[in-house]
Formats: C-alpha cells, sequence, structure tokens
C-alpha cells in the first residue's frame, strides 16, 4: 500500500510540473504571421523604401507601384526583380522610353535594401537567390552552352538578337545577378527553372568567361562579331585592294621600249 502511495504521488506531481510548463512555455509561431506585417525594424526599412520610391519611381509605377504609362505594375515582382534592376543601375530610368542599360547603381547599399523591401512589400515574387560558390565548372559550360550561348555568345560578350532586343555583355554579372536574371528573365530572356546546382554551375562558368584565355587570337575586348567584322573591314578590304594593285602593276607591260 506504501509503495502504490508513493507511485501515486510520484505520478500527480508529475502531472503538476507538466502543466506548469505547458502553462508557461510560448505559444508556437504563427504560421501566418510570415505573411502579416513586418517587424518593427523592418517595417522602418520599408518605410524608408517607400519614401525613395515616392521620388525616384512613383512617377512611372505608380504611388503604389500599380503600374501607369510610364512603367508596367511592380506589384507581385518581389525582391529579386527589383534588387536585380536597381543594383544594376538599369532604374530608374530618367524618363520613360530610355534605353535600359546597366550602369553604376544610383542609391547606397541602405538605398538599395530599402527599395527592394518596399517593392517586396508589394505583394509576393521570387526572392534574391542564394547561390552557392561551389560550382561545378564543366557542367556550367554544358548549361551554358545549351540555354545561353546562342544568344549571350560563347564568350558572354552578348550579341543583338533582332526585335531590337540585345543579349548584354555577362562581363560583370556577379553569381547572385546571374541568379536573378535566370529567374525574372529580364528583357527577351525567358525565365529558367534552375535547381540550386545548376544555378551555382552557370554562375561558375560565367565568372569563368570574366577572366577567360583566349587561345585563338586577340578577343578584341570581347565584345562580340560586330567589333570582329568591323577589324576585317577596316584592316583586311585596305590590304586587299593593295594587294590587287600591286598585282595589275606587276602584271602591266613596261613603257619602255627595249
Amino acid at each position: 500500500m506504501a509503495r502504490a502511495l508513493a507511485g501515486l504521488g510520484a505520478l500527480g506531481a508529475a502531472l503538476v510540473a507538466a502543466g506548469v510548463a505547458w502553462a508557461v512555455s510560448p505559444a508556437p509561431p504563427d504560421p501566418r504571421a510570415a505573411f502579416g506585417d513586418a517587424a518593427p525594424a523592418d517595417q522602418a526599412v520599408v518605410e524608408a523604401g517607400r519614401s525613395l520610391f515616392t521620388s525616384n519611381c512613383a512617377a512611372c509605377h505608380g504611388p503604389a507601384g500599380q503600374g501607369g504609362s510610364g512603367g508596367p505594375s511592380l506589384v507581385g515582382v518581389g525582391a529579386a526583380s527589383a534588387d536585380f534592376y536597381l543594383r544594376t543601375g538599369r532604374m530608374p530610368l530618367s524618363a520613360p522610353g530610355q534605353r535600359v542599360v546597366r550602369q553604376q547603381p544610383h542609391f547606397d547599399e541602405a538605398g538599395l535594401q530599402a527599395l527592394v523591401a518596399y517593392v517586396d512589400s508589394l505583394g509576393g515574387g521570387p526572392g534574391i537567390p542564394q547561390v552557392a560558390s561551389s560550382g561545378d565548372l564543366h557542367r556550367g559550360w554544358e548549361l551554358f552552352q545549351a540555354n545561353c550561348a546562342a544568344c549571350h555568345n560563347a564568350t558572354g560578350a552578348g550579341n543583338a538578337i533582332g526585335g531590337g532586343y540585345v543579349a548584354v555583355d555577362l562581363g560583370k554579372a556577379d553569381p547572385t545577378t546571374v541568379g536573378e536574371a535566370t529567374i525574372i528573365g529580364p528583357g527577351a530572356m525567358p525565365r529558367f527553372a534552375y535547381d540550386d546546382q545548376s544555378l551555382a554551375d552557370i554562375a561558375a562558368y560565367v565568372r569563368y568567361l570574366h577572366d577567360a584565355p583566349a587561345p585563338g587570337g586577340a578577343a578584341i575586348g570581347q565584345v562580340g562579331p560586330v567589333a570582329e567584322g568591323f577589324v576585317a573591314v577596316a584592316i583586311g578590304l585596305p590590304l586587299l585592294i593593295l594587294v590587287a594593285l600591286f598585282a595589275a602593276r606587276r602584271g602591266k607591260p613596261s613603257d619602255v621600249n627595249p
């Protein structure tokens, strides 16, 4: 009987302890919280981004990013798109309809992060990819040749692809920029659904192209076939004319009588 009473007492004590622990333990996180309001510090960044957006972007994209006659809607484009266009200096434009080209970014790092946070807060969209640095170079070459070289050139130097579009030079593309471009498909570029490893492989190959050797001769700045054609015409054509004139002169009979 004594042992039974002791066992009951121990069980009761355990139940009381469990009840106390349950009462003071924090509630499990609400999975919907990730889609609700940002934390105070994050919200301050978003508000700073809203101010920058109003003064630099709203004239084209609308006061709430809903789009307008001067620019498309930014609702739902996500952080990847905002970071790509802002960090590469492609946005904001000086005027609607201006050509979108890579430039120095118009904002410092704090401004970039604030604007990206604000655009991301407008709606869902892909986040900034975390591209690993352990890519396989050979696999990256295979993927690049199969999916990228037709437009960006085998050397990554870029090329005109028709319709007024140009596949840009990849000489300044860092791994994150490569990842963002494949996700959002800027300009005429299609979107790709690479897995993380394939994305790291392509980024590794693009990084290799920045300083790749040119065993076939001078790369002429790696600016594509236009430059090569210009060099061929500017140098080769005059040489060809000189050779033709020299050959014609040698074949002409002498005016001096024997």
